[in-house]
């Protein structure tokens, strides 16, 4: 890939300076306004949280300064949503393309870009961008010359008077990413990424700016080259669903992500010294109600809405009702225990007969809603907690494999990972501060009255997912215990549980219970969290 670099920013450079509709005098300051992980063309919590009206205001905000104003997304877009299952993305890109043309776009693909196994969708999506794609270590081969070229690297554009270099890097099949027949990868992070910033360099980038959809840990990789390439400022990023930021130094560029649907988003207004090296100042931006939406923009968000309700009349039937505010918003069932999280899970226990199965787990990525459910229970509740389907199996596995398998939900470093489990049958005991693979420090089970340590000899029989069961997000059940075939699909078992509340006369759903939390964190190194 590395062969056509230079070619590309030629061709580029033109092509990008003019791209937009908004013009700035030269030497204006440059701001980036930067997402992540979207999946709705509206706004969340009950229209009072994030939404690209809201991007779209702060935008403007800054236009208004008189800064010249790009934005960046950190990917995952296209898909999973109620919506994407229908339209393919169609809707996202209408709304992506609003904001190009008040100010230019670039985004790289997240790995849910590539959800569906043939490259049609993707292919209409790209055609119809106006907005830029970047990936440096990914190529298509789609089949339609004209969308895989659609897919840039090594991008430069004039800026505010200045040369600006843009590099993107996307998830590897082994770190999550899809494999599919019309997808070429090139694997090392850190390799592909020099590879892009002396190239940028080369073509006289005065900033260079990395646009990611990788975990965390490569994003700090990677801003370690800025001891070498000191115009390599910043990364901001996607695929964590929850506000990151790492400041920079001289040694490592500053790291930077946003919370998922818009929530939280990140200003980097950039300035020029007298030498000519660029100065970032950063903001994260709570996108809350006190930012208004956008005028311009609420019309495409309604008329997206009103039609799916007329694709999917009965979506907004009352199907029952909830005890308390079930919490589905990501930064509850990446990150702790959740009430809602708690009720899909016990159902699982049951979906194949009686007795129950004794444990059931959940990777809460299955869980999509990002929002409260309370009061009536619709549908499209059902339908926006799961985006795409979930068959479950069981298996019988000893205590040890089990406790050895829970440890993939507790790895890692930072907040809002997919693969954090939700549970059921069991509560367990964590410490972040043990090495992976050693933060499980109680795994226990029922016993008697009371709760008794997981016994490592013993079988217990276990239900989840077949996606994490075919070793998806990291999990590894052992291999050797014979599986049922897929049964019930999750979203049909929980709707099943509502619909029989509802006929019983009898709400759904718990608040959490601090005193018997399913899922704990030891307070200080070396502690426990049950007696």
């Amino acid at each position: 890939m590395t062969t056509f670099r230079l070619l590309f920013i030629t061709l580029l450079l033109g092509a990008c300076a003019s791209a937009g509709t908004v013009r700035t005098p030269a030497d204006a300051g440059i701001t980036f306004i930067h997402l992540n992980d979207t999946y709705r063309v509206g706004a969340v919590e009950d229209d009072q949280r994030g939404g690209f009206g809201r991007v779209t205001t702060v935008v403007r905000q800054a236009l208004a300064e008189g800064r010249d104003v790009r934005v960046l997304h950190g990917g995952d877009f296209l898909y999973p949503s109620l919506e994407s299952q229908l339209w393919g993305g169609e809707q996202m890109v209408e709304a992506f393309n609003f904001m190009h043309r008040l100010a230019p776009m670039t985004v790289v693909p997240g790995n849910h870009e590539f959800d569906p196994r043939s490259p049609e969708t993707l292919v209409a999506a790209l055609r119809g961008s106006e907005f830029a794609w970047l990936a440096d270590n990914l190529a298509l081969a789609t089949g339609d010359a004209e969308a895989d070229a659609r897919l840039r690297q090594a991008h430069v554009a004039e800026i505010g008077g200045r040369r600006v270099g843009m590099f993107a890097l996307t998830l590897l099949p082994d770190d999550g990413g899809n494999e599919r027949d019309y997808l070429a990868y090139e694997p090392g992070y850190v390799e592909q990424a020099e590879n892009a910033i002396v190239a940028l360099e080369q073509a006289g980038a005065e900033l260079i700016v990395g646009i990611t959809h990788l975990h965390v840990g490569d994003d700090l990789e990677i801003a370690k080259l800025k001891a070498s390439h000191p115009r390599f400022q910043f990364i901001v990023g996607g695929h964590e669903h929850e506000p990151e930021h790492h400041p920079g130094s001289a040694a490592a560029a500053e790291v930077m992500k946003g919370a998922s649907n818009a929530r939280q988003v990140w200003r980097i207004d950039v300035d020029f010294d007298a030498s000519g090296m660029p100065a970032i100042s950063t903001r994260m931006l709570d996108l809350d109600a006190s930012v208004p939406l956008d005028a311009e923009y609420q019309p495409i968000a309604d008329r997206w809405r009103a039609r799916l309700v007329e694709t999917i009349p009965f979506l907004p039937a009352r199907i029952g009702e909830a005890a308390v505010p079930l919490d589905g918003r990501e930064v509850t069932v990446r990150n702790e225990e959740s009430n809602l999280g708690n009720f899909i899970v016990d159902q699982m226990r049951t979906a194949f007969g009686s007795p129950p199965a004794d444990l059931a787990l959940i990777n809460s990525g299955t869980l999509r809603i990002d929002d409260y459910v309370a009061d009536d229970i619709t549908f499209e509740d059902i339908a926006r907690v799961f985006a795409f389907s979930s068959y479950l199996r069981y298996l019988d596995m000893s205590g040890g494999e089990f406790r050895a398998t829970l440890e993939a939900g507790y790895r890692g470093t930072g907040p809002s990972k997919g693969y954090f489990p939700q549970v059921s049958g069991f509560r367990v005991c964590v410490d972040r501060s043990r090495p992976d693979g050693e933060r499980v420090v109680q795994l226990q089970v029922p016993a008697g009255t009371g709760w008794a340590e997981i016994e490592p000899e013993r079988l217990y029989s276990v239900v989840a997912p077949d996606f994490i069961l075919r070793g998806g997000d990291g999990y590894a059940f052992p291999e050797n215990r014979p599986r049922s075939r897929p049964g019930s699909e999750l979203k049909y078992l929980v709707l099943d549980a509502i619909i029989r509340a509802q006929a019983a006369g009898e709400p759904v759903g718990a608040p959490v219970d601090p005193s018997n939390p399913r899922i704990a964190f030891v307070t200080a190194p070396g502690g426990r969290c049950f007696d």
